[in-house]
């Protein structure tokens, strides 16, 4: 499974400890920056790794900020793409399953590497429910227009 990460300056050091531990269960990691820690504009970082998953090049997408939320917000307005902000595995187990979410939000300043992992971990072992109820539910967001 090919995955893209993605931080700013408030997730560049989770997101390296994330890429490491994501490379050795041996998936395929493409990280859309930063490349070290330096201050940047978060939506920079969202939008390219976003528009990845948006447009099928990679599976899914884990990005970090200082709390995930500037993230989450910004990989939400790809087209394609269904962005989670996760605090806890509970999150991030029904994000897939019920949300069918492709892109996984975390902050560097909210959770450690620990339970950062573990929250991964089961985002990855959890696929989406598509059932009758959960797919009307998608299609009601996707075809939202704002009027």
């Amino acid at each position: 499974m090919k995955i893209v990460v993605g931080a700013d300056h408030g997730g560049y050091h989770l997101k390296e400890e994330i890429k490491k531990r994501l490379i050795e269960e041996g998936y395929e990691v493409v990280d859309a920056g930063v490349e070290e820690f330096r201050d940047v504009d978060y939506p920079d970082i969202a939008f390219k790794a976003a528009e990845m998953v948006g447009r099928g090049e990679v599976e899914l997408g884990i990005l970090m900020c200082g709390t995930g939320i500037g993230m989450c917000n910004a990989a939400s307005k790809v087209p394609g793409v269904i962005a989670a902000l996760c605090t806890n595995e509970y999150m991030a187990r029904m994000s897939r399953l019920h949300n069918a979410a492709n892109v996984l939000c975390m902050g560097g300043r909210v959770v450690g590497p620990e339970l950062a992992w573990s929250i991964v971990k089961t985002w990855l072992e959890n696929e989406p429910l598509y059932d009758e109820k959960r797919i009307r539910r998608r299609k009601k967001i996707e075809d939202y227009v704002p009027g």
